[in-house]
């Protein structure tokens, strides 16, 4: 049967099209069926890259049987927590308060009025060390809502009570904040990082390892005040910061053939990877090996930067110009016919021989790793690079032909729907590196994302033009899910950063459009919401709309608007945006001196405002050496506009002919010069 998913913008809604399971997609139609049938609604939220997902799905989804009792005694709904942030948020909380843990897929069980009252997240098909079958929960379930009504509801409401406790830090917040206490939280920060990192292996914590790109931003703006003298000298900053980047390169998270970082590492040491591959991690990473490389001049840091960004706009571009959302973790193993996690990636000994020969098989994999055992699954290994090959030409020669074999394999399924906050990484990643690696490809495709968010998704549904839509596909914006507050502020964010690259004050304005938006709709009494004021709540039993200053996968919201309004402040010359973001600085700053890893946008934010605004006018012409060395600056507050018709250009001439800067800190203004050296130690750059 083909349900009522066949028409959805998200390709994980679409795999689940030809279920038998009567699917429908988020929205009143489902709950007034369930009022008028009188059963409850079982929400199944889960993304296209999820690898349990596909089991459940393969195991419950796609059986006559268990479809039958779904159909029988629940309606359905099936949510794809990338397009609809807002809904995952909510019972994602619910599911930890209920469970102790969450994860994907969710098992959402509601009442007719949105309220959750049972949730798990993967169910086994059969009983498996203490779980119970998924027919079972089905069973057990319809019978607790027939019979036990009442102890339906009561568990409905204080689970609706527990919810919307995070917004205990914003109204226990202190209405102020100096810049004493900012300086304190930035350095007990890097006390609260230092606490939690491995000095092994790298990183933070235990297995499993995730990548913390958020968290070694902050370091590398540290770094940078060190050197600007802003903060006392803090070796630790910039050794956690290296020795972190050079083993998430080195491990098998990082793909050493095709470029590009997997979702995370099952163990300590970065060798074996959850195989997905999503363009958050990849844009996010991507920036930071790039100030790294900007920051230090690192061989390694430069290469990662290259070949991360050509994984990118090689494997994420969609044809109308924006960057798909991830590549699957399973694929069909050429073997076996049956879909693997890690079937495209890993590899074998024998493997090796057949594309490479004996001789040069050897060499490969002493480089890498690939041992007769196999470091993954069934003798196969995860290609790693823990020492620079002692031939870098006979590499680089024996890599390419492994991954045009590899090329042959059955690819991993792409996501190629376009979230709008992830493409702003994106832009923003492309940019960075295309300036510091002189790449205006780079640009060129980062621009090409920006016009198709400002084209397809900015004002798509007319009821909110200054808003953007969150996902699009094939040109197509999804008006079923409004933008957050993530997408606005990270757009708003994405265009500053092609407004200093290109010298095009539009861009500007256009982030201006966005801010003005959160200003009006996303702010929630003295504090901001991921969701805007006037869009249909997920559930109305919610006190407060949802908030959440810790970062999750992607920046958080909240800091993310303290960012982006901040540089547009300083771009600018508008005080008034500037008092608003500082007024949602307070409340971070117990995450950031306590809880750095998980704030870790918020802290690199307090750095940037530690520093800033820091505004550099340029009157020189592209590629100019001048031009090309405010590419390269450091300072984590730095701003800086060239060309025409941008504010902070107005009165600026060349001093002599002579390609000139203009910076001022603060409120006070340094005298113009024509000097390299003297703006290259303004501005931190490299030497």
């Amino acid at each position: 049967m083909t349900n009522r998913l066949a028409d959805s913008t998200s390709p994980y809604l679409l795999q689940h099209a030809d279920n038998p399971v009567d699917w429908y997609p988020w929205g009143e139609e489902a709950f007034e069926l369930a009022r008028t049938r009188d059963v409850p609604i079982f929400l199944s939220v889960g993304y296209s890259a999820c690898h349990w997902c596909h089991v459940m799905a393969h195991e419950s989804f796609e059986s006559p049987s268990v479809a039958a009792l779904m159909n029988e005694y629940f309606v359905n709904i099936k949510v794809d927590r990338e397009e609809l942030p807002a809904v995952d948020s909510l019972y994602m909380e619910a599911t930890q308060a209920m469970t102790g843990h969450g994860g994907w897929p969710m098992s959402v069980w509601l009442d007719h009025d949105r309220k959750p009252w049972y949730a798990g997240t993967y169910f086994p098909s059969r009983p498996s060390h203490g779980m119970p079958s998924f027919t079972q929960v089905l069973l057990a379930l319809n019978d607790t809502w027939t019979k036990e009504r009442e102890r339906v509801s009561d568990s409905a409401t204080r689970i609706m009570e527990h919810i919307g406790s995070r917004n205990d830090l914003i109204v226990n917040a202190k209405p102020d904040f100096t810049r004493a206490e900012i300086l304190a939280a930035v350095t007990s920060g890097i006390d609260s990082l230092t606490a939690a990192y491995d000095p092994i292996n790298g990183g933070f914590g235990t297995a499993p390892k995730f990548p913390p790109a958020l968290a070694l931003e902050f370091l590398n703006r540290c770094q940078a005040l060190q050197i600007l003298e802003s903060i006392p000298v803090d070796e630790r900053a910039l050794q956690i910061l290296e020795h972190t980047c050079e083993a998430m390169a080195r491990g098998g998270m990082y793909d050493q053939l095709g470029g590009g970082f997997a979702r995370y590492s099952v163990d300590e040491t970065w060798t074996v990877p959850h195989f997905e591959k999503m363009l958050y991690d990849n844009a996010q990473l991507l920036s930071i090996y790039a100030h790294w490389y900007r920051l230090t001049g690192s061989t390694l840091a430069f290469r990662i930067t290259t070949e991360t960004a050509e994984f990118i706009t090689r494997e994420l571009l969609t044809p109308e110009g924006g960057f798909a959302a991830a590549l699957d973790a399973d694929s069909i193993d050429p073997v076996t016919q049956h879909s693997h996690e890690g079937a495209f990636y890993a590899w074998t000994p024998a493997e090796l021989i057949q594309v490479l020969g004996a001789p040069d098989a050897q060499w490969v994999s002493e480089l890498c790793n690939v041992t007769t055992d196999g470091t993954f699954e069934d003798g196969k290994s995860v290609l790693t690079l823990h020492k620079d090959p002692d031939d870098w030409d006979k590499w680089h020669q024996l890599r390419t032909k492994l991954f045009v074999a590899r090329e042959q394999r059955p690819r991993p399924g792409r996501d190629d729907k376009v979230v709008a906050s992830w493409n702003a990484l994106a832009i923003r990643a492309l940019v960075d590196a295309g300036t510091v690696c002189d790449r205006p490809d780079w640009i060129e495709a980062a621009t090409r994302a920006g016009d198709l968010l400002v084209s397809v998704h900015l004002g798509a549904n007319s009821d909110y033009p200054n808003r953007l839509v969150r996902v699009s596909r094939d040109g197509k914006p999804g008006l079923h899910a409004m933008g957050v507050l993530e997408d606005q502020a990270l757009t708003a964010s994405a265009f500053l950063s092609l407004s200093q690259v290109h010298g095009d004050d539009s861009w500007r304005e256009l982030a201006g459009v966005l801010l003005a938006d959160i200003q009006e709709h996303f702010q929630q009494n003295s504090g901001l919401a991921d969701t805007a004021n006037d869009v249909p709540p997920v559930a109305k039993d919610v006190t407060a709309r949802q908030v959440d200053p810790t970062d999750n996968v992607t920046p958080s919201g909240w800091a993310a608007t303290v960012d982006a309004a901040l540089t547009y402040s300083a771009l600018s010359g508008d005080l008034d945006i500037k008092n608003w973001a500082e007024s949602f600085m307070p409340a971070l700053v117990p995450l950031v001196s306590a809880h750095t890893r998980f704030a870790g946008w918020s802290s690199a934010v307090f750095a940037m405002w530690l520093d800033g605004p820091r505004e550099v006018a340029v009157t020189a012409k592209p590629n100019s050496p001048m031009h090309n060395l405010v590419g390269m600056g450091n300072a984590p507050g730095m701003v800086y506009a060239w060309g025409e018709d941008q504010p902070l250009m107005q009165n600026r001439i060349q001093v002599k002919s002579d390609d000139t800067a203009y910076v001022c800190r603060g409120f006070v203004c340094d005298a113009p010069t024509t000097d390299l050296s003297v703006l290259q130690k303004t501005i931190a750059a490299r030497p």
